[in-house]
């Protein structure tokens, strides 16, 4: 490194420090903060979203232009795209936050010793999130309004893509904090796209209390091999339908279709449909039919080739591929038994459904595939923490610790031990 280059890399240490410690000094503000304060504030936000919604969509535009020059993909484009429906959703977004149960400072157990000690066990914000995701500008709303309401300062750092347009929806949650009378540095953004910014986040345990990676393979591996703090990782949703012999034809059309084509660019996508041979000559045909007439291109196994022609071969990597674009891998089983020995094998533990009218093929596939998710005649895009009831989500865990599934209010909580005496002293 020349002299030039480290003095660079000292001032962005010294930003990135000054960063953290402005939000672990709005996080002991904010982990106190009435509820009322907190919903003003989402609610603020909300409205200066739309107030500012061609502004941000201004810079957007920016960032799809760049996106195009660097040849993103059509899915990447999609997942980076704000429409005036995307920005009003975000607002909506944030009011929903602002109208869920204050999850701080709620008793999650209570009870009383033979020596007179009553204890509880009572919910308490992390502290600081460092929130580290992809091209999805909305996640910028979602993560900062939800560590908002339950009362944790964040630290974003969104995808080079989006730069332009996180900042402009950092513009508005921060508006909303001050006019609640809130800090502005609860919410903060990385204000650089250089990643080495990313490894100095990664190593500032004296400020972060925990991270949450949001994106690819790549990003999840490396936050999990260089970060210091703990964390909660959303990993890539290589998500499977299985179609049971069982199965209505016309519901498994249904799903099917909608769970690979309705947005193929969100990790809740169905990435490989399995088919129970039993199910071949009556469900496959009619489904490849409709995909295929939705635009989407089907890769099979020998089986599925040997009945579809306009079906290409799968290699085997595609078996473990995320395409996030209109390209499914499809392969014949051996009934509930081989879906739940192939998602095994080749699932990444996000989302999994079949479709059957069988409830014992059902209650096993429910007992036996180890995901995050797992859903019962319907589609696996209903993934989403908006569409579990719990707001909106920074994303969803795929491990088993702290939290599992999507990460809405109350997985951005822990807990603390309150313990009520009258004099007691341990004999």
């Amino acid at each position: 490194m020349n002299a030039e280059a480290a003095v660079l890399r000292a001032d962005l240490q010294s930003e990135m420090e000054a960063i953290g410690a402005a939000a672990k000094a709005a996080a002991a503000g904010l982990a106190v903060a009435t509820t009322a304060a907190k919903n003003a504030a989402l609610e603020a936000a909300a409205a200066a979203l739309r107030a500012e919604s061609d502004t941000i969509r201004e810079a957007n535009a920016r960032d799809m232009a760049a996106g195009r020059d660097k040849g993103l993909t059509p899915a990447l484009l999609d997942r980076l795209e704000l429409t005036p429906e995307r920005v009003e959703a975000m607002a909506k977004g944030l009011e929903d936050i602002a109208r869920l149960p204050d999850p701080v400072g709620r008793t999650l157990a209570a009870w009383e010793r033979p020596n007179g000690l009553k204890i509880a066990r009572v919910a308490v914000p992390l502290g600081v999130v460092g929130v580290i995701y992809e091209s999805r500008p909305n996640v910028t709303a979602d993560a900062g309004g939800l560590c908002l309401k339950s009362g944790n300062a964040a630290i974003l750092r969104g995808g080079s893509e989006s730069f332009h347009s996180a900042a402009a929806i950092l513009d508005g949650l921060q508006h909303g904090l001050a006019e609640a009378g809130l800090p502005a540095a609860a919410i903060q953004r990385v204000p650089t796209s250089d990643r080495a910014a990313v490894g100095i986040l990664l190593r500032m345990s004296d400020y972060l209390d925990i991270v949450v990676p949001r994106g690819g393979k790549g990003l999840i591996e490396r936050v999990q091999q260089e970060s210091r703090v703990p964390v909660l990782a959303h990993l890539e949703g290589l998500c499977h339908t299985y179609v049971d012999g069982a199965a209505d034809p016309d519901m498994a059309r249904r799903i099917a279709v909608n769970a690979k084509l309705r947005r193929t660019g969100i990790c809740g996508a169905t990435e490989t449909l399995l088919i129970d041979r039993g199910a071949v000559e009556t469900h496959l045909g009619p489904i490849l039919d409709d995909l295929i007439a939705g635009g989407c291109e089907i890769r099979g196994d020998e089986a599925v080739c040997a009945r579809e022609p306009r079906a290409k071969q799968a290699e085997p990597a595609d078996w473990d591929t995320e395409y996030l674009a209109p390209i499914l891998s499809v392969k014949v089983v051996e009934g509930v038994g081989g879906a739940i020995e192939h998602i095994a094998r080749h699932g990444s533990h996000h989302t999994e459904a079949i479709v059957t009218r069988d409830e014992t093929a059902a209650a096993r596939f429910f007992a036996e595939v180890d995901s995050a998710i797992l859903l019962h005649n319907a589609s696996t895009q209903y993934a989403d923490g908006g569409e579990f009831g719990m707001g909106a989500e920074i994303g969803i865990a795929t491990g088993k610790l702290h939290a599992r599934g999507p990460v809405g209010l109350e997985q951005l909580t822990s807990y603390k031990y309150l313990v009520r005496g009258s004099g007691q002293t341990r004999p």
